[in-house]
């Protein structure tokens, strides 16, 4: 079965919006200093699961980056006193990175400006995909 003009559509409209967040999330970066993927680089670490620091390869996985870059972005966000790195406890061959003070302080101003933003986008979002799983579902694609 071919997708439809309307499936068509509702694609379009979901991406014009999580672009729309994207770019807002840029600017808003870039406004408190820091590039985007220094931005990532910190709601990773915040982001982690029960513990309050992420390892390189961490990072680069959710990031979606080399190894190599996911080092050299630590390396620039512990210049700017982001983020601290410290030896593993369990493992000492593992290095762990963390937030420092003002690394927290940051993620917690961006992250309140983007809950805000995505409060805005929220109902388009939702219906855009709301009706990309319904025409998936019609087609027999779950």
């Amino acid at each position: 079965m071919r997708i439809s003009k309307a499936d068509i559509e509702s694609l379009a409209q979901f991406r014009y919006a999580l672009r729309q967040f994207l770019r807002f999330s840029e600017r808003a970066a870039r406004q408190a200093g820091v590039s985007p993927q220094q931005h990532q680089l910190l709601m990773t670490i915040k982001g982690m699961h029960g513990r309050p620091w992420a390892n390189v390869a961490e990072i680069a996985e959710r990031l979606q980056v080399s190894h190599h870059a996911a080092v050299a972005l630590v390396t620039r966000a512990q210049n700017l006193k982001l983020v601290k790195r410290t030896q593993g406890k369990e493992d000492r061959r593992t290095v762990q990175v963390s937030l420092t003070p003002k690394g927290e302080e940051l993620i917690n101003t961006l992250a309140e400006l983007h809950h805000h933003e995505l409060g805005r986008l929220s109902q388009i979002l939702l219906k855009q995909l709301q009706s990309i799983g319904a025409a998936a579902r019609k087609r027999g694609v779950d």
